[in-house]
């Protein structure tokens, strides 16, 4: 048996057109563009190739893009300043700090400052507690995404056993999340870093997300034949872009698979687009009351 392959590229292609299509109406409704500002700090190349991907796709979608490029050495306050500005900002409906930050800068309290309405991003306390409880106003890009592919391939997943691996706040915990939301009704089993007899776990999955961040750590023995498995890692090795997922083998026993690259990443950017069309449109609403 060998895998299908989940084209993140086509999918997320789709998506963004529909984004567009929806963009258009919006637009034509209200008159408002939809206005997505970026904030980067220092020169991390890999985190410069993501944001002009969004400006790029911000574009196309026909949302205005504003990326504001800071130095490596911008204070926490700095930058605190200038999330404020934008949360203050009318004409900006969402946020997003790219990250990782540098050293200085304590993540959690400039994520927490993003104004929860204007947090596409999904990480602000106010928008992780609605998805807890089953009404998000934003649903996580990356775990989004990731749902999203695993339907392409089978629609209805009620009571299907989904294993995470990872406990991460940006992919994980969501993921888990959003497959136990009724609609969904996964089993989920969540699995990390202290979890014991790991592969005896994974090996009784439906649905298998790997987000660990370590390279082709998921073999052909840790997975169920006919599983659907979703590759959330980007690691590089040897000048080479890889999952955590040992592709090549673990292909020729699942039913369904993602590339890396091609698979999840797409889907990210297109659930950005997604959320900072939401945005404006409950803030415009919001205004005209």
């Amino acid at each position: 048996m060998s895998a299908s392959i989940i084209d993140g590229r086509a999918i997320a292609a789709q998506l963004r057109s529909d984004v567009q299509q929806d963009v258009e109406r919006f637009v034509a409704e209200t008159g408002v563009t939809p206005h997505l500002s970026v904030v980067l700090v220092g020169e991390n190349p890999a985190s410069q190739v993501y944001v002009r991907n969004k400006e790029k796709f911000c574009v196309a979608a026909g949302m205005k893009s504003t990326v504001h490029r800071l130095s490596a050495e911008t204070t926490q306050d700095e930058l605190l300043q200038l999330v404020n500005e934008l949360n203050n900002a009318e004409d900006v409906h969402g946020i997003l700090v790219q990250l990782p930050l540098p050293s200085q800068i304590d993540e959690q309290a400039i994520l927490d400052a993003i104004c929860s309405e204007k947090d596409v991003d999904a990480f602000h306390p106010h928008n992780v507690g609605l998805l807890v409880q089953g009404r998000s106003r934003f649903e996580p890009c990356t775990p989004a995404g990731c749902l999203q592919l695993i339907r392409s391939v089978r629609e209805d997943i009620s009571g299907l056993h989904a294993v995470v691996l990872g406990r991460s706040e940006i992919v994980g915990k969501p993921m888990s999340l959003l497959l136990i939301q009724r609609g969904a009704d996964c089993t989920v089993t969540i699995c990390h870093s202290r979890t014991k007899d790991l592969a005896e776990i994974t090996k009784q999955a439906d649905i298998l997300i790997a987000a660990i961040g370590k390279p082709n750590f998921v073999t052909a023995d840790m997975v169920k034949p006919g599983a659907i498995v979703i590759d959330v890692g980007i690691n590089r090795v040897d000048k080479k872009l890889v999952g955590d997922v040992d592709y090549d083998a673990v292909a020729e026993k699942a039913d369904a698979i993602t590339p890396v690259p091609g698979g999840v990443g797409p889907m990210t950017i297109a659930n950005l687009l997604r959320n900072s069309l939401r945005a404006a449109q409950m803030q415009t609403q919001a205004r005209r009351q």
